[in-house]
């Protein structure tokens, strides 16, 4: 290989890029609800920072993150952010799953995050979801 920086990783797919930032913004918030604008946009430059200047090694540890927030989002109480936490999840496992096509040691290093996503991702899926509001939930009454 040449000296040069390798860049095929990031060919991959764009729903990363796309898709995240708002989603980790939101994870990242303590309370529930929409993420401040604020750190919507600061979450957006560093995912631009990551493509634009970085290294497949710091996307990986940037979604090693993101990996970290799912997981806990699954494993905390009913008032995670578990619609953030699932399109994140999806978005993170999908973009693991497609590094098997790359050269390298990516797609291997990635097997632990593959198992704690599609365990966590199960666990958001079977979290009950709460009723929009003024709807009555007529499954508690059967």
């Amino acid at each position: 290989m040449s000296a040069r920086r390798s860049l095929v990783w990031l060919g991959l797919t764009p729903e990363p890029e796309q898709e995240l930032p708002a989603a980790v913004a939101a994870l990242r918030t303590p309370a529930p609800g929409r993420p401040p604008a604020a750190l919507v946009t600061a979450e957006r430059r560093r995912v631009e920072r990551l493509v634009l200047r970085g290294t497949q090694r710091g996307w990986l540890r940037y979604l090693r993150e993101v990996t970290d927030l799912v997981v806990e989002a699954a494993t905390a109480s009913p008032a995670a952010d578990p619609e953030s936490a699932l399109l994140a999840g999806e978005v993170v496992l999908d973009h693991h799953r497609m590094l098997i096509g790359l050269p390298g040691a990516a797609y291997a290093c990635t097997a632990p995050q593959r198992h704690d996503l599609e365990r966590a991702l199960a666990r958001l899926r079977d979290r009950p979801r709460p009723a929009p509001s003024g709807h009555r939930d007529f499954r508690s009454t059967v």
